[in-house]
C-alpha cells in the first residue's frame, strides 16, 4: 500500500471569510473541489426543497398516472423489495406513501435462502395468483427479465425502479424509474434503491417528504452509493431527521444499538443501524425489519427490535465461527502458498458468506470465494477481493462453462455451481490469478498539528460532512512521532491503543486488527494515518485518532548496527530498500498478499547493489544459499526470514510412512483427491499425506495409473531415506529449525563473519 497527500489550491480567500470558514476546513473543502460560492453555497446551506424535478427522472410521469389509476380502482399493489438494509428502507418508503394515499398496499421481501437475489418466477407466479394488479420493484428488478414478461403477459403491471446496472436485455416493464437510465435528464445517478424510492415518493405526494429522508439516508449509507450532489442533501438532511424521529421502530433500534438520539453520526449508521436491519436478511426473514419500520405501536416495535438484537449477535457469532473455520481449513490443506482461495463447508451459514469472505482477505490477502451447500446440493457462495485483482474479470468466463448463476463487480461476487465442478473452479480461479503490478494508492489530507486538536476540531471538520462515497473522511498524517503507552487490547488482544507525542502536542490513538504492533516495532514507525473520532468517558470528551494506516522507516539508533535480529517479527515493515526472497514463487505473494512494491524485491541469487538496506525476507533452503546472499556489501541488514514454502513444516513419523502405506494397500484406487479425506483418518493433515505418497512414488511402493494410486506387488525393500525427495525436505527443515531457533548473538556473529 502507498500513501499520496491529495493535492489542491487553496481556496479564495475571499470565500474563507465570506462563509467564515478556519483553517482545517478550508483546506479540506479545496481537496474535495468544493472550491467555488456555488459548491459552498449548496454543500453548507441545500435541503430537500433543492432536489430535481422526480418527473425528470425516466418513466416517471407514466409510473405515478399508474400507481393513481391502481388507487383510484381498488387495485391490489404488491412491493417487491429485497433483503438489504437498502430495500428494505425503500420497502417501507413505498409502503409509508402508498398506506398515507389509501392504497390496498402490501409488500413482498424474498428469501436470502429459498428465492436468492432479485426477482423469483415462483414468487412472480404466487403474487400474480393471489390477485395482485400492479407490482412495484424497488431495488430490485433490472434483471428480472422474464419475470416481468410473466406477469405482464397475466395483465399484472410492472413499474420497475431500481438503480443496479442494466444488462444487455432490459425487462419490458410497464414502466422503467431508474436514477441511471441512458439518455434521461435527471441530474443525479447515483441514487440506491431507497433513493429511487423516495423520488417517487415526492412525485406521488407532490410534496418533497422530508419525514421518509431518515430512512432514505439508511438506505444511502447502508448501500454505499455517493454522499456527493443529491447524496449530500439525503444524507445530511436524513442526520437531521433520525436525530429526532419519531418512529417507534427507528427509535426502539437505535436504543438497542446503544446510540443517542441527536448525536446519531453516519458513521453509527453505516457501523451500528445499517449491519442490524442486513443482519435479518442474512439470518431470517427480513419482512420483520420492514415490520420494525413501518410499526406505530411502542411496545410492538421494542419487542422486533430485540428480536433484531439477537439476530445480529447470532450474526457476529456466526461470522466469527464461519472465519475460524475458513483460516483452519487454509491451515490444515496447505493452501498458505496459493494464490487464490475457494474454502467449502456444507456447514457454512449461507447468510454470512460474503462476511467471512472479506474478512479473510483482509487477513489472507487472498482473492477469496467462500462456499456452503443449500438444500437441492448446489454450492453456493461469495467471494471478494482486493486492490490489484478483478474478481469479476476472473471468474466472469466460467458463467458459461459451469457456474449456473453469477453477478458481481470488480472486488466482490455472488456464484452457484454444482457440487462436482468444485475442483474445477479451485483449478480455473487460480489460474486465472495475474495480479496488479501496482499498488493499492490510498489519499491523506494533511499533517496533524497535535497541540491544536480538540474537541471543537470535530465539530470544524463536521462542517465537511457527512462522509462516505465520494466525499471520504478526512485522513491526517502525524510524522516521526514519538510512540509511548502503548497497551493490548480485547479479547484477543488484537487492538491497541498508544499516545503520540510531537511538538509538545499528544494524541491517544486506537488501531484495530494491529496487535502485531509491539516495543520492538514502535522505532520503525515513520508516519502515522488516522481518522479522528470523539471519546466521551464520564462525561468528560476528548478527541482519539483511529489509526488507519503505518508507513515505516528504518530507526535513527542511538548505537548503530550492520545487523539486526527480527526473526520475532510476524508483520513486514514496508522500510527496506531492497527485500530479498530465495524461492522465486514467493515473489507473488511478498508482493500481493504484503505489498512490497515490485521494485524493492530481488532474487537474493541475482542481487549485486551496493551499500542498501536490505531485509532477507524468507527462509534459505540450506547453508550454501544463505552463505551467498550475505557476500554482499549492505548499510544494514534485516534478518526476517519471515515464510518459507516446505512442502510440511515437520516430517511424519515412522508410524506415519506405515500406517499410511498399509491404507493404500487395504484401498487401492483412490485419487489423490480422495486422501483430502482420508487424512483425516489417518490422524495427518493433508500436506503430510501428499508428502508419503510422493516418497512412496520415487521409492516405487505405489504407483499412479489413470489418476488412481494403488499399492506395487513385492516392492523392493528401500530405507526412506533412500529418497532424494525425503532427505532434501529433511535437510531444508533441520536447516530451517536452526535459523529460527539460533540464539540471537550467535546468528549475528554469524552472518557478520561473512558481510564485506
Amino acid at each position: 500500500m502507498k500513501w499520496q497527500q491529495r493535492q489542491a489550491s487553496s481556496l479564495d480567500q475571499e470565500l474563507i471569510e465570506d462563509y467564515g470558514l478556519t483553517d482545517i476546513q478550508a483546506k479540506l473543502f479545496a481537496l474535495r473541489g468544493i472550491n467555488t460560492a456555488e459548491k459552498l453555497d449548496f454543500w453548507l446551506n441545500a435541503d430537500e426543497n433543492d432536489l430535481a424535478d422526480p418527473f425528470l427522472m425516466h418513466d416517471m410521469e407514466k409510473s405515478i398516472n399508474r400507481i393513481n389509476q391502481a388507487i383510484d380502482n381498488g387495485e391490489k399493489i404488491t412491493i417487491y423489495g429485497d433483503y438489504d438494509a437498502d430495500g428494505i428502507t425503500a420497502t417501507s418508503i413505498m409502503m409509508d406513501t402508498l398506506e398515507i394515499l389509501g392504497a390496498d398496499v402490501h409488500f413482498f421481501i424474498p428469501d436470502r435462502f429459498k428465492d436468492g437475489y432479485g426477482p423469483s418466477m415462483s414468487r412472480y407466479q404466487e403474487i400474480v395468483e393471489d390477485g395482485t394488479k400492479l407490482i412495484i420493484t424497488v431495488d430490485n428488478g433490472v434483471t428480472g427479465v422474464e419475470e416481468v414478461k410473466y406477469a405482464q403477459e397475466h395483465g399484472v403491471d410492472v413499474i420497475l425502479t431500481d438503480h443496479h446496472t442494466f444488462q444487455d436485455q432490459k425487462p419490458a416493464a410497464f414502466s422503467t424509474v431508474h436514477c441511471n437510465y441512458p439518455g434521461q435528464k435527471y441530474p443525479f445517478d447515483d441514487y440506491c434503491g431507497a433513493g429511487v424510492a423516495y423520488t417517487m415518493c415526492r412525485a406521488l405526494m407532490q410534496d418533497t417528504m422530508p419525514e421518509l429522508l431518515d430512512l432514505a439516508m439508511i438506505g444511502t449509507i447502508g448501500d454505499m452509493v455517493k454522499v456527493t450532489g443529491e447524496g449530500h442533501i439525503i444524507v445530511k438532511r436524513g442526520l437531521d431527521i433520525l436525530n429526532q424521529t419519531e418512529r417507534p421502530g427507528l427509535r426502539a433500534l437505535i436504543k438497542q444499538a446503544g446510540l443517542t438520539m441527536g448525536q446519531i453520526t453516519a458513521t453509527d449508521v453505516g457501523f451500528n443501524i445499517a449491519p442490524r436491519l442486513n443482519a435479518v436478511g442474512r439470518l431470517a426473514d427480513a419482512s420483520l425489519a420492514v415490520e420494525l419500520l413501518l410499526s406505530d405501536d411502542e411496545e410492538q416495535a421494542e419487542e422486533i427490535a430485540a428480536k433484531i438484537e439477537e439476530l445480529n449477535n447470532e450474526r457476529k457469532e456466526l461470522t466469527a465461527e464461519v472465519y475460524e473455520k475458513c483460516l483452519a481449513q487454509v491451515e490444515e490443506k496447505g493452501w498458505q502458498h496459493r494464490n487464490t482461495l475457494v474454502l467449502y463447508d456444507p456447514d457454512f451459514h449461507e447468510g454470512v458468506l460474503g462476511l467471512v469472505a472479506n474478512k479473510v482477505v483482509e487477513k489472507l490477502h487472498k482473492p477469496t470465494l467462500v462456499l456452503t451447500e443449500d438444500e437441492n446440493g448446489e454450492l453456493k457462495g461469495s467471494g471478494r477481493s482486493s486492490e490489484g485483482f478483478n474478481l469479476f474479470d476472473a471468474l466472469e468466463p466460467m458463467k458459461d462453462d459451469f457456474l449456473d448463476k453469477f453477478g458481481g463487480h470488480d472486488f466482490a461476487c455472488g456464484l452457484s455451481l454444482k457440487v462436482d465442478k468444485l475442483e474445477e473452479l479451485r483449478s480455473r480461479f487460480e489460474k486465472s490469478f495475474k495480479p496488479s503490478t501496482d499498488l493499492e494508492v490510498k489519499d491523506f489530507d494533511f499533517e496533524l498539528n497535535l497541540r491544536e486538536v480538540t474537541p471543537d476540531t470535530l465539530t470544524e471538520i463536521n462542517l465537511v460532512g457527512p462522509f462516505g462515497t465520494g466525499n471520504p473522511e478526512p485522513v491526517f498524517s502525524i510524522s516521526e512521532p514519538h510512540i509511548k503507552s502503548l497497551f493490548k487490547m480485547g479479547k484477543d488482544k488484537n487492538h491497541v491503543k498508544f499516545t503520540a507525542e510531537k511538538n509538545n502536542g499528544k494524541l491517544t490513538i486506537v488501531g484495530f486488527n494491529k496487535g502485531f504492533l509491539n516495543q520492538n516495532l514502535l522505532p520503525f514507525i515513520k508516519e502515522l494515518y488516522v481518522t479522528l473520532a470523539l471519546n466521551s468517558w464520564k462525561n468528560v470528551s476528548s478527541v482519539q485518532g483511529m489509526l488507519a494506516g503505518i508507513e515505516y522507516g528504518a530507526p535513527k539508533l542511538a548505537v548503530f548496527d550492520q545487523v539486526i535480529d527480527m526473526r520475532q517479527e510476524d508483520y513486514v515493515m514496508g522500510f527496506a530498500d531492497k527485500y530479498l526472497i530465495f524461492d522465486k514463487n514467493t515473489i507473488s505473494w511478498a508482493r500481493n498478499g504484503l505489498g512490497i512494491p515490485e521494485e524493492k524485491i530481488s532474487l537474493a541469487r541475482d542481487y549485486h547493489g551496493n551499500s542498501e538496506v536490505v531485509a532477507l525476507l524468507d527462509t534459505p533452503r540450506n547453508q550454501v544459499e544463505l552463505n551467498t546472499a550475505l557476500e554482499n556489501k549492505y548499510h544494514q541488514l534485516y534478518l526476517r526470514f519471515l515464510f518459507d514454502r516446505l512442502p510440511i513444516t515437520n516430517l511424519p513419523s515412522r508410524d506415519a510412512f506405515g500406517k499410511t502405506l498399509k491404507y493404500i494397500y487395504a484401498h487401492p484406487n483412490l485419487t489423490v483427491e480422495d486422501y483430502q479425506v482420508v487424512s483425516v483418518y489417518l490422524g495427518l493433515d493433508y500436506q503430510a499425506v501428499l508428502f508419503i505418497l510422493r516418497v512412496f512414488f520415487e521409492l516405487r511402493f505405489v504407483s499412479f495409473i489413470d489418476g488412481k494410486i494403488i499399492g506395487n506387488k513385492r516392492p523392493e525393500s528401500k530405507k526412506l531415506t533412500a529418497s532424494k525427495y525425503f532427505t532434501s525436505v529433511a535437510s531444508q527443515i533441520k536447516f530451517k529449525n536452526q535459523l529460527k531457533t539460533i540464539p540471537s548473538d550467535q546468528l549475528i556473529s554469524y552472518v557478520k563473519q561473512y558481510l564485506k
